[in-house]
């Protein structure tokens, strides 16, 4: 007589729907974002720490030789006045405060990528903490840059928003 093999009962799973889909996506590309801008403040603040102890004037000055940037180029002239003011304290001061804002984005990035609810809440809250700095700082000077961080961080904040809110109304 011949043994049957008994198969145990498949589980059903669940169908990610097209929204589900969507919103997967969407969370990976703003982890992708928030890693990219973690990574390089992360390089920024290496950056700051190899300057600490050398002469800010000199470097300036080299990067622009080895990049063949014009000497009397009006921008070169900015960078070197606007480092005839820095010293080591400040150097310091900047390379913390970038390294514990390249923390935070990297949290935020590597949590969204491993689709991490709690992630979420901390993006909201940390990416709507900052825009009203982004907003003085475009009072300050307006740049490209500066509005296609802020629009994209809003943007994030409001599908982030209503995202954990649809959540919530359909728990």
């Amino acid at each position: 007589m011949q043994k049957e093999l008994v198969t145990p009962p498949r589980r059903k799973q669940k169908k990610q729907s097209s929204g589900s889909a969507t919103h997967s996506t969407i969370l990976r590309l703003i982890a992708a974002f928030k890693l990219f801008k973690g990574l390089v403040l992360f390089a920024v603040g290496i950056g700051l720490v190899r300057l600490l102890h050398k002469n800010l004037a000199v470097e300036v000055e080299r990067w622009a030789d080895l990049f063949r940037v014009d000497p009397n180029n009006v921008h070169i002239h900015r960078i070197l006045e606007r480092l005839s003011i820095m010293n080591g304290r400040k150097l310091r001061e900047y390379s913390v405060g970038t390294f514990f804002y390249s923390a935070l984005l990297l949290t935020e990035g590597t949590g969204l990528m491993l689709r991490k609810h709690w992630a979420e809440y901390f993006t909201t809250i940390m990416t709507g903490s900052f825009i009203p700095l982004e907003v003085y700082e475009l009072t300050r000077r307006v740049t490209v840059p500066k509005v296609v961080v802020l629009v994209l961080n809003v943007a994030i904040v409001v599908y982030l928003v209503v995202g954990l809110s649809r959540n919530r109304a359909s728990s």
